[in-house]
């Protein structure tokens, strides 16, 4: 199955172009962070409090308890349902001054039903600063794995180029995510990882690609206009592959953004992005920053 006969496009061509609409987007997003006084964190990372309750005798949609718990003063409170129907897991950061005992019976009063209040936990702020920590490492430890791993596999300079993709699409959603003034969460973090596994897939693909039609200039380093024509038939092969791969994994987040709820949204809101700024990168990135690597280099040796 191929989306494109034959292609023939000059992606390479486009490379400063591709650079421009980078740079932009990640400007956008140092500019949102700075003028959000930086990234809006959940209460993983603050601090705030769990509350799990169960309703008893009755069923309740979870919308109901969202409605009633931004009645009593606890806005952006995350809820969502913990082993049964009828058990809530309610987090809230610990800037709203309100007393579980309270919630519980103003529920109570609400929903006309007997409410019980299960459990009660506080994550302090020093805890959400060692998640931070521990988040940015796992972060940052496996953008240094994939570097190794392309640099055995492949070269050090795709290694380089994969590795500075992968920054540009965490940091491109992470950007995003500022500008839509939304909250980093644990569940964002693991969306962060899964678009890092996924991105680099896509890269691998066209480095692979891109290595067997290299084969033929053996030891040669060919010039760079045949470096450049070698590089647009690499991606012209995958780019098929591309499309529909990316296209296909889109169908399942769409389905998850209008049917997965207010609990698994931001989720699939991240990765939804990461899947479209990580296309965009295996395509027009990667291969890019090899060429200008190669160009810098080239120059180097005519000088000499």
């Amino acid at each position: 199955m191929e989306v494109f006969k034959n292609p023939n496009y000059d992606f390479i061509g486009f490379r400063r172009k591709a650079f421009i609409i980078s740079g932009t987007l990640i400007l956008l997003g140092i500019i949102s962070i700075i003028a959000h006084g930086g990234l809006k964190y959940g209460i993983d990372f603050t601090g705030g409090t769990l509350v799990q309750i169960k309703v008893e005798g009755k069923v309740v949609d979870i919308s109901q308890i969202r409605k009633y718990v931004k009645e009593a003063g606890i806005p952006g409170a995350e809820i969502q349902n913990f082993g049964d129907k009828s058990t809530f897991l309610v987090k809230y950061k610990t800037t709203v001054q309100e007393d579980p005992g309270d919630l519980v019976k103003f529920l109570s009063k609400k929903l006309g039903t007997k409410v019980i209040l299960e459990r009660t936990e506080r994550v302090g702020p020093r805890v959400g600063k060692e998640l931070q920590r521990k988040a940015l490492e796992a972060i940052l430890i496996g953008l240094l794995l994939m570097l190794i791993y392309i640099w055995i596999r492949f070269d050090l300079k795709f290694g380089v180029g994969s590795v500075l993709a992968l920054f540009h699409d965490v940091f491109i959603t992470i950007g995003i995510f500022s500008l839509l003034n939304k909250e980093i969460t644990i569940s964002i973090i693991a969306a962060l990882l899964t678009i890092v596994g996924y991105s680099i897939n896509d890269s691998i693909v066209v480095s692979d690609r891109i290595r067997e039609n290299m084969r033929k200039y053996g030891k040669i380093k060919p010039r760079i206009d045949k470096l450049i024509e070698t590089f647009n038939r690499s991606i012209n092969d995958t780019i098929s592959r591309t499309i529909i791969t990316s296209f296909t994994t889109l169908l399942v987040l769409i389905a998850i953004l209008i049917f997965g709820g207010p609990v698994i949204f931001n989720f699939a809101l991240a990765i939804t992005i990461g899947i479209v700024v990580g296309t965009y990168s295996s395509i027009y990135v990667v291969a890019s920053l090899v060429v200008e690597w190669e160009s810098y280099m080239a120059k180097r040796r005519k000088k000499k």
